[in-house]
């Protein structure tokens, strides 16, 4: 009978450098090629004003915008593997910057617009919490905030949360939104 023949074992030990001789793996040179499409991709989701002010070329610009013009699916995927190609050729790392920005950006907004959502509901739905308002924005016009919540009241009659588009709802909306803001400004976070 003969030897069993010795299995592949791959063995790399921590100082072995090795590995990072030799080229690059057909794997991670695609999870690189995809990593740029996905960026060029993000890039091109920007609004304009945002994309405007990118360090970037303006061939990479015009790119971008031919993406964004371009609707077929087959003409887009060329398009997405042409915006990786021209992002290889440059250092991405302020792109990337910017586009968690702008993205960090919209979760702050999108977390102000449900606070200010969450005290107009809850305004409304109990007195208590006009007590809790007057405790956080001691400066707030108490007389004004009142009236806007009792218009508000008189208008809900029970209705379901998406037919609340009243005038009156949009007023409160708007005045807890400034509030709000005028907080953030002063010291910097929303409560």
């Amino acid at each position: 009978m003969s030897p069993r023949p010795r299995s592949f074992e791959t063995r790399i030990d921590a100082d072995d450098d090795a590995v990072e001789d030799g080229p690059p793996s057909k794997t991670s040179l695609k999870a690189e090629d995809r990593a740029l499409q996905d960026l060029g991709a993000a890039l091109a989701g920007l609004p304009s004003a945002p994309r405007k002010r990118l360090p970037i070329d303006e061939e990479l610009r015009r790119a971008l915008e031919d993406y964004n013009a371009i609707r077929a699916h087959g003409a887009k995927k060329r398009q997405r593997k042409f915006l990786g190609r021209l992002l290889r050729q440059i250092d991405t790392e302020p792109l990337q910057r910017a586009v968690e920005a702008f993205r960090e950006g919209r979760q702050a907004d999108a977390a102000a617009l449900h606070t200010v959502e969450r005290w107009r509901e809850e305004l409304v739905a109990e007195d208590e919490a006009l007590t809790r308002w007057m405790a956080q924005y001691p400066d707030t016009d108490l007389q004004h905030l009142r009236t806007l919540i009792r218009n508000a009241r008189r208008t809900d009659h029970g209705a379901h949360p998406s037919e609340r588009h009243s005038r009156a709802w949009r007023e409160l909306f708007k005045a807890i939104r400034d509030r709000l803001n005028a907080a953030t400004r002063a010291d910097g976070e929303v409560h």
